[in-house]
C-alpha cells in the first residue's frame, strides 16, 4: 500500500467547499441544509447537508472526471489491481448494465449462467445481446445453484464460436467459487471477453484465506457491490477493468450514459472512504470476519439439526472454493423450511438474515462484525434448534428446473405485444416478464422463454413456501404477461 492511499480526495474536496463560505444560489434546493426539514437534518446530520452539493468545479464531474473524482477512482484502481475503476451510484445493477453496454454490440452472442442476477437480463435488453444460457451445477443436498464448470463453458463455446463474451457470477450469492482462472485462460484463447458479476466479492482481495478476486483471476471487467460487503453507502458500487481487451473510453461512455448527471456527492464520497478504510485496515478487518465466520461454522455444526457448509464441501463440479464469510445454514434437519426459520429468527430472536430459500438461511459476516454479534447469532440458532420437529427432514418435491427453451431474445420479448393470461394456464406460451424469488434475484423465467410445466410447478411450490415473488406485474402470480399470439414474436422460433 502506498502513502497516497491514506487519503480520501472526494471527502476532502467536499469539506473544503463547505468551509469556503460561498453563498449557495445553486442546487440542491435545501441549500446546504438551510431549508431542510428537521427529519432530514436528523437523518443526514448538519455537516452532511452542508457537504451535500455537486457539480461545483471544486467537486469534479463524475462523467468527465479531472479532479477529486478522478483521483479517487485512480486510487481505487490501484488498490484493487485494476487498470480502471469507475464509481457507480445506481448499484451493481448499473455497473452490470454498463459492463455489457461498454463491451458488446447489438446482436452479439453472450454466454451466461442461468443463475445470473436479474440485472443481467436488463443488461441484455439494453445492449441488444443474444444470450445463450448455461446450466450451473445444482447441489441437490442444499438445493442451490453452484458455479459453471469449465467443461460446460467449453461445450458452449464449441456450439457458439461466434460468442463475444462469457458472463459469470463469482462468487455466487452463497459464496461459492470455481476455477475462474482456468475459464479466463480458455475464453481468452478463443478471443472472448470474460465479464464477471462480482457483487459479493469486494472484500476478497484483502485476505489470503479467501478466493481470488475476479480481476486477479483474469477477468476483463468485474462489477463489485462495495456497499454489500464493505463500507460504502447502499446503492454504490465499482466497475473494475483490466487488460487490452477493454476499450477504456467506450467503457467510460457507457458508465456515463447510464448514470445520473446529478450524482449524490455523499454516495461518491462513501465509495472513496470505503476504499480508504480497506487501504488502512482491510487485511485486519476482513481477516477478523474470516476468523469469526470459521469459528461460527464449527459451532453451528455442533447444533443438532443444523449444518453450515464449508470448504470441505466444495469438491463437487462447479464448486472449488468458498467465501467463508457467507454462512449458509441448512435447516432441513429441523423439519422446517428456510422461510420458516427466517420468520422465527426475525420475530422471536430479532436476528435478520440476508436471505432464506427452501432449505437454508444465509448470514453475511462482514468486516463490521465482532465477537458480540457472532455470539448473538449463535445463541439465536441454538434457540431455533429448540423448534426441531419430530419426523423426517424437510424436503421439497421439486428440484431446480432446467433452463427453459429460449424463443425470443429478452429485447425482442420486451418490445413485443403482450397479453395477460392465467399463470396456471400459461404452459407453452412465451414469457414477457421475469419471474424470480428475491433475494437472491435469480430469474426462473426470462422474457423470451418458452414456459413449461416443470418451471410452473417449481415456481408454485416455492411460492407456497412463502418466498417473495418479484419481477411480474402480478406478484401473486394469478396472471402472467406473455407474448400475444399471432404476432411477429411467435414467428421467431
Amino acid at each position: 500500500m502506498t502513502q497516497k492511499q491514506l487519503r480520501a480526495p472526494i471527502a476532502e474536496a467536499m469539506k473544503n467547499y463547505a468551509n469556503d463560505g460561498a453563498l449557495a444560489f445553486h442546487t440542491p434546493g435545501h441549500k446546504q441544509g438551510l431549508g431542510a426539514h428537521p427529519l432530514l437534518k436528523r437523518l443526514i446530520t448538519k455537516e452532511g447537508l452542508r457537504e451535500e452539493v455537486s457539480l461545483m468545479e471544486e467537486l469534479d464531474d463524475l462523467h468527465e472526471p479531472e479532479g477529486c473524482i478522478r483521483d479517487a477512482q485512480t486510487l481505487a484502481a490501484e488498490l484493487y489491481g485494476a487498470d480502471h475503476a469507475y464509481f457507480v451510484i445506481n448499484g451493481t445493477t448499473g455497473a452490470n448494465h454498463a459492463m455489457l453496454m461498454g463491451t458488446v454490440k447489438p446482436g452479439d452472442t453472450v454466454l451466461l449462467p442461468r443463475n445470473a442476477h436479474r440485472s443481467l437480463t436488463g443488461a441484455l435488453i439494453l445492449a441488444d445481446a443474444r444470450p445463450v444460457f448455461l446450466q450451473p451445477e445444482i447441489s441437490e443436498r442444499f438445493g442451490i445453484a453452484m458455479g459453471v464448470t469449465l467443461e460446460t463453458v467449453k461445450k458452449a463455446v464449441k456450439q457458439h464460436p461466434e460468442a463475444r463474451a462469457l458472463i459469470l457470477v463469482y462468487p455466487t450469492y452463497y459464496g461459492v467459487t470455481f476455477d475462474l482462472k482456468a475459464i479466463a485462460d480458455f475464453v481468452h484463447a478463443h478471443n472472448m471477453l470474460l465479464l464477471v458479476d462480482e457483487a459479493h466479492g469486494p472484500h476478497l482481495r484483502f485476505s489470503e484465506e479467501l478466493p481470488l478476486q475476479a480481476i486477479d483471476a483474469g477477468a476483463d471487467a468485474a462489477a463489485q457491490s462495495t456497499h454489500k460487503i464493505i463500507g460504502s453507502m447502499t446503492q454504490t458500487s465499482m466497475l473494475l477493468t483490466k487488460g487490452p481487451r477493454i476499450d477504456a473510453e467506450r467503457m467510460r461512455q457507457a458508465v456515463s450514459l447510464l448514470q445520473s448527471t446529478s450524482p449524490n456527492q455523499l454516495l461518491l464520497a462513501s465509495l472513496d472512504i470505503a476504499r480508504l478504510q480497506m487501504a488502512e485496515d482491510g487485511e485486519r478487518l476482513v481477516g477478523r470476519a474470516v476468523r469469526l465466520a470459521e469459528e461460527l461454522r464449527g459451532k453451528i455444526n455442533a447444533i443438532p439439526g443444523l449444518y453450515c457448509f464449508g470448504r470441505r464441501d466444495m469438491t463437487t463440479p462447479g464448486a472449488s472454493g468458498l467465501d467463508v464469510t457467507k454462512l449458509t445454514v441448512n435447516v432441513q434437519g429441523l423439519g422446517m423450511s428456510g422461510r420458516e426459520a427466517e420468520h422465527i429468527l426475525r420475530y422471536e430472536e430479532y436476528i435478520e438474515c440476508e436471505l432464506s430459500d427452501a432449505y437454508n438461511v444465509l448470514f453475511i459476516i462482514s468486516y463490521a462484525d465482532t465477537e458480540r454479534e457472532a455470539e448473538k447469532l449463535l445463541t439465536a440458532l441454538r434457540h431455533l434448534a429448540v423448534h426441531r420437529r419430530n419426523g423426517s427432514a424437510f424436503h421439497v418435491t421439486r428440484a431446480l428446473p432446467p433452463v427453459p427453451r429460449q424463443v425470443l431474445t429478452p429485447r425482442e420479448a420486451f418490445f413485443d405485444d403482450v397479453e395477460r393470461v392465467p399463470f396456471d394456464a400459461s404452459d407453452g406460451r412465451i414469457a414477457a416478464e421475469q419471474v424470480m424469488f428475491y433475494p437472491p434475484g435469480i430469474p426462473l423465467l426470462v422474457p423470451g422463454d418458452r414456459i413449461d410445466t416443470v418451471t410452473l410447478a417449481y415456481i408454485r411450490e416455492q411460492q407456497q413456501l412463502g418466498l417473495k415473488v418479484t419481477g411480474p406485474e402480478d406478484p401473486q402470480l394469478r396472471t402472467i404477461k406473455v407474448i400475444r399470439e399471432n404476432t411477429k414474436g411467435v414467428r421467431h422460433e
